[in-house]
């Protein structure tokens, strides 16, 4: 059982309420019963605005962001660790007197106050598994709660459009991504840690192999991804109980019967087998790439560890449709060109999606939005040397500016350097600075026959450029 009450409490104000880590966190939050109300630049810039009409559907409360929401000492402000103090919440709350709490810091108090915690770590794929073990938890009749940073497609309805989060039973598992960008995964005590990789995205190799470490050391039942050498590193000075899985290592405890293995452009299919038990069940998955078999190798595995039996588990996935912006085909023109939305944003993901549009006939025409200035600093040679070497002679990338809403980043290293790199590589790139104009230029290259793909994160509205690539294309 969780125990949530002094949580659901105190009335809650969400800033940047529309976030892909907070609006779950705020949709779990109100279903246990609390009193949330929020704010959200995006809003007042007109950005996504179904999803703030759809927020106020449901009884949220939401104000422009200019500190007028904040009327109470007893509100508890919540925000991420990338707002700034100078934000008028941040300031209104400073002159009451409220409580702050970051993101991750109620994250992990809901989290740790579940009676059985699974979390979801790794530098890639966490999204994926997360909504994967959740719609086997579902539909094997555990009621659990699900945090996600994408929506699940198993649970979108008509009012339910957004739907990146569960709310379920209070004897039902909490399911959750964990981050290690800010470091809040030191927080989290799981039941059952999940470790799909570890490779560089925010923060360095040292940095990471000690948090994804101490993460393993803190569970109850540690589930790592033996095909990968890091991952696999940790495992053996894992101190917890382990249950390994893996597409090659043939000393995971749960993997793929070799030479199983068939796949599509739209799915795949493997014989997955248990080998400390015995156990062999045909897996059939309705996304593709072979990424995403090691994802559902390790939603079986953490499904295991919780209790499902292996071919409940199986069974569940292959009902499994997938996320929003994972490998999200949009549609295909009239003339053959099919385009892909796709949350690809770090060199590892990066190279999943290339690895699965290379796999089949047909060019690439691949456009990226960094997610941020310093994210670019911090991987974009390693980013340059993925988009180089994992497309053809054939294909193309375009990067547009990185996404900016506002802020003091520092701006003065760009797109213009990835390209550069991606150059000096021997791959074809090109920058054009404004995203409608990438859009024109792609279709523009288009012919019969390729695949556009979208990459980017942390903007809502590049699923709606996605259409709209779509409807310039012939």
């Amino acid at each position: 059982m969780d125990d949530t009450t002094s949580l659901t409490a105190q009335p809650w104000f969400f800033c940047g309420i529309g976030g892909s880590g907070m609006l779950p966190l705020a949709l779990i939050l109100k279903g246990k019963g609390a009193d949330v109300a929020g704010s959200d630049r995006s809003r007042d810039q007109g950005r996504t605005p179904e999803k703030f009409a759809w927020l106020e559907s449901l009884g949220f409360a939401l104000h422009p962001q200019d500190g007028s929401g904040i009327t109470s000492a007893q509100q508890i402000l919540v925000a991420s660790a990338a707002v700034e103090d100078t934000v008028p919440e941040m300031v209104r709350a400073g002159e009451l007197g409220c409580q702050r709490m970051r993101r991750a810091e109620l994250l992990s108090a809901l989290f740790n106050a579940a009676g059985t915690s699974i979390g979801i770590a790794g530098t890639s794929g966490k999204s994926t598994v997360t909504g994967m073990l959740g719609w086997i938890l579902t539909a094997c009749g555990r009621d659990p709660t699900i945090m996600n940073g994408a929506v699940m497609k198993n649970f979108v309805r008509a009012d339910a459009p957004f739907a990146s989060a569960r709310v379920g039973g209070p004897a039902g598992p909490f399911v959750s991504e964990v981050d290690e960008s800010d470091g809040s995964i030191a927080a989290y005590v799981p039941t059952i840690a999940v470790l799909n990789n570890v490779s560089l995205d925010h923060k360095s190799l040292e940095e990471l192999r000690s948090l994804f470490g101490d993460f393993l050391n803190r569970a109850g039942t540690a589930v790592v991804n033996l095909d990968d050498a890091e991952s696999a590193a940790l495992a053996a000075t894992a101190r917890a109980p382990l249950l390994t899985f893996g597409i090659r290592q043939s000393e995971a405890d749960i993997g793929v019967l070799p030479g199983s293995i068939a796949e599509s452009h739209l799915g795949i299919f493997a014989e997955v087998e248990h080998r400390r038990i015995g156990e062999r069940h045909r897996l059939s998955l309705n996304v593709p790439g072979r990424h995403n078999l090691s994802n559902a190798l390790a939603a079986l595995a953490a499904a295991h560890a919780a209790g499902v039996p292996l071919g409940d588990a199986v069974q569940a996935l292959a009902g499994y449709a997938g996320l929003a912006r994972r490998f999200d085909v949009v549609g295909t023109s009239p003339a053959g060109v099919t385009v892909i939305d796709d949350f690809g944003h770090n060199p590892e993901k990066v190279a999943a999606t290339l690895a699965t549009l290379k796999a089949h006939p047909g060019r690439v025409i691949a456009f990226f939005q960094p997610h941020g200035y310093g994210p670019l600093r911090q991987m974009g040679a390693e980013l340059a040397e993925v988009l180089a070497t994992r497309l053809g002679a054939e294909d193309t990338a375009i990067l547009c500016d990185p996404v900016y809403f506002g802020g003091t980043v520092d701006r003065s290293v760009g797109s213009e350097r990835i390209v550069q790199l991606i150059r000096a590589h021997g791959g074809t790139a090109e920058h054009i600075p404004a995203r409608a104009d990438c859009g024109a230029r792609m279709a523009e290259l288009a012919r019969s026959g390729d695949r556009i793909v979208i990459m980017g994160a942390r903007d809502d509205t590049l699923s709606a450029f996605a259409r709209d690539v779509l409807a310039r294309l012939p």
